[in-house]
């Protein structure tokens, strides 16, 4: 039915943890899904015999040893045994509400990219999944703690196969815009783009930077992800859950609405920053700054 496909960090420490606890959670979302992990990471091999589960260990990285986005969706593409693909971060724990989502799409549509929102949890042990009631236990947590991140933070991409082969820009791993991209280019190619976090709840198990050797700020602000958001294209190509054509109710599939009044926001700031640099000279020469300005379009009436 669904064949579930990542690459992870090296297995050690903390990452250890939780990509394993990550990994276990796919395997007992349905009998029949399939689980590849792309990368000759440290631990990768030995992760992969131990859960049983497919290893591709080769892939394409950059200068900085970052690995392509691209290679890696054609590749599970190409030999995923299964026709539905689930593109997912290795510290996302999934449960059976996303196997009822995803049945519930697939008899719906035959386009479809299902996306949603994640729920942070600190994790730091690995989770027991012998009892019955492990779901019950991990999802009150993850609500009771109330940390749902905004609409930009998308870890899970359900789709048909074929739907990206060949398609995706040079976008490296584990920076940003590559994700906004894969959703701007869902709605472009006229698949229904669904946000499933209303019923959905997807654990992320929290985790530092230390895999980066300018840490969070060289993940979000470095040269890669400078490079990646030139590659997105611009503000227009920014997508997001709410971007979403569909949302997947407990009762029904609705349309969404929230696509067209969150593009006119953002066109009104992009604007907003253009006119900023184009008066810049003016700016100075009058003494006005940069924030006063903004302040004068942005204020609250």
């Amino acid at each position: 039915m669904l064949t579930f496909f990542t690459t992870p960090k090296p297995f050690r420490g903390h990452i250890d943890v939780i990509q394993r606890n990550a990994i276990r959670s796919w395997g007992l979302v349905h009998p029949e899904a399939e689980v590849i992990l792309f990368g000759d990471d440290e631990g990768a091999v030995a992760a992969a015999r131990e859960l049983g589960i497919r290893h591709e260990p080769h892939v394409q990285r950059n200068q900085y040893g970052t690995k392509y986005l691209g290679p890696i969706y054609d590749r599970a593409q190409e030999i995923a045994r299964n026709e539905i693909m689930c593109y997912v971060n290795c510290d996302i724990v999934l449960m059976s509400d996303f196997r009822e989502a995803v049945e519930r799409l697939c008899e719906w549509r035959r386009r479809f990219l299902m996306i949603g929102r994640r729920w942070d949890l600190n994790v730091t042990e690995p989770l027991d999944f012998r009892g019955a009631d492990w779901e019950q236990r991990l999802r009150a947590l993850a609500i009771r703690e109330d940390k749902q991140r905004p609409p930009g933070w998308i870890d899970y991409f359900v789709f048909w196969r074929g739907a990206y082969y060949g398609k995706i820009p040079p976008f490296v791993i584990g920076r940003p815009a590559w994700d906004s991209w894969l959703v701007w280019y869902g709605r472009a190619s006229k698949m229904c783009v669904v946000d499933v976090s209303e019923v959905v709840v997807a654990v992320h198990q929290n985790h530092d930077y230390s895999y980066h050797p300018d840490g969070e700020l060289g993940v979000w602000f470095g040269e890669e992800a400078r490079r990646n958001r030139e590659l997105l294209g611009g503000w227009h190509h920014i997508g997001t859950v709410e971007n979403a054509t569909h949302r997947l109710a407990p009762s029904a599939i609705r349309r969404s609405y929230r696509h067209w009044p969150v593009m006119i926001k953002r066109a009104a700031v992009a604007g907003l920053r253009t006119f900023l640099e184009l008066t810049r000279p003016l700016r100075h020469w009058l003494g006005l700054d940069r924030e006063r300005i903004a302040g004068l379009f942005l204020r609250k009436r």
